[in-house]
């Protein structure tokens, strides 16, 4: 009878597309390093009365433990929290006469784990928003299209969910070359078939949620493997969907594209050699903006009088191992 049991389990857990408890969770590496990230805003246009700046502020979660160690800014400065995804960023206002510049900076001690699943994500949003399209990234007939081509008849989410994968993969090319892509401009990535992360996890998400598999975008930076310490010029980005009812399991389109070695590797598992920053997309951010829902946020936000791009914002990353 007990072996009966475990075959209708095994049977049970394939069928909603949960896989079995990983065998060697105790295996999976992990990195601790520190994280220093400054902006400095300058080049305030004649007349300006009101400088508002969010920087993202990253959060615990099952996949990363982060300290505070120093926010440096000019004046008080507040952590917002926004109400959809649990993102945090530090803000701050700065009211005319302005100085040459504002600088801002973290001081960030990280503890970063290589992760296969999470059981949930820090602030889950309902499962309506992770059914939805985002404002670049609709679920559109053409996303739709390929996840019925990709799937056919499979029912199991897990299944489904690596055929999208694989369909993404032979679709897009890693290449950033010429102009649109960095944006998750679902409409850019295929018509172009090239781009960034961002252009390949806004396919993977719009495909997956088009098959109703709950799935979310999530950025940060990457730290470079075998380096001690150094500067990092710029965000990664990655994907989540609900593998079931049960778990959260990562993809990593876009490395596998570059590195073909690790595609089974980074569907399922991401590395430790990363830092999230925050999750979603057309985010309001704590408090709100003036302008619209920000595509989504790595790099600091900045309204000048309710204004964007009109100031200049300089950033700067470090990583150093401890």
């Amino acid at each position: 009878m007990k072996t009966k049991n475990c075959v209708l389990t095994l049977i049970l857990a394939t069928l909603i597309g949960c896989a079995q408890p990983e065998a060697d969770e105790t295996k999976l590496a992990s990195r601790r390093f520190e994280f220093e990230y400054k902006t400095t805003v300058s080049g305030f246009p004649a007349g300006a009365k009101k400088a508002r700046i969010w920087v993202p502020l990253p959060v615990n979660d099952e996949a990363q433990d982060v300290k505070v160690v120093r926010i440096s800014a000019p004046v008080a400065h507040l952590v917002g929290q926004d109400k959809v995804y649990g993102n945090k960023n530090v803000y701050l206002e700065v009211d005319a006469p302005f100085p040459k510049s504002i600088e801002v900076s973290m001081t960030l001690q990280v503890t970063r784990k290589e992760v296969r699943s999470v059981s949930r994500l820090p602030t889950q949003p309902a499962r309506s928003r992770l059914l939805s399209g985002d404002r670049l990234a609709p679920l559109s007939e053409e996303a739709k299209s390929r996840a019925i081509e990709a799937t056919g008849s499979s029912i199991v989410v897990g299944h489904q969910a690596r055929s999208i994968y694989d369909r993404v993969l032979t679709d897009v090319s890693y290449d950033k070359s010429g102009q649109g892509w960095g944006h998750g401009d679902l409409k850019y990535v295929c018509e172009v078939g090239k781009g960034n992360c961002s252009d390949f996890h806004s396919l993977f998400i719009a495909m997956a949620r088009s098959k109703e598999i709950p799935a979310v975008f999530e950025i940060g930076f990457p730290l470079p493997k075998d380096e001690e310490e150094g500067t990092i010029g710029g965000y990664h980005c990655w994907a989540w969907f609900q593998d079931g009812v049960s778990r959260w399991r990562p993809v990593d389109v876009s490395e596998a594209d570059k590195d073909p070695s690790k595609t089974d590797y980074f569907f399922g598992t991401i590395c430790e050699n990363r830092v999230a920053f925050s999750r979603g997309r057309d985010l309001v951010l704590d408090p709100p903006q003036a302008g619209e829902p920000a595509n989504f946020l790595i790099y600091p936000y900045v309204e000048i009088d309710g204004k964007t791009d009109v100031a200049k914002v300089d950033k700067s990353f470090r990583f150093k191992n401890l």
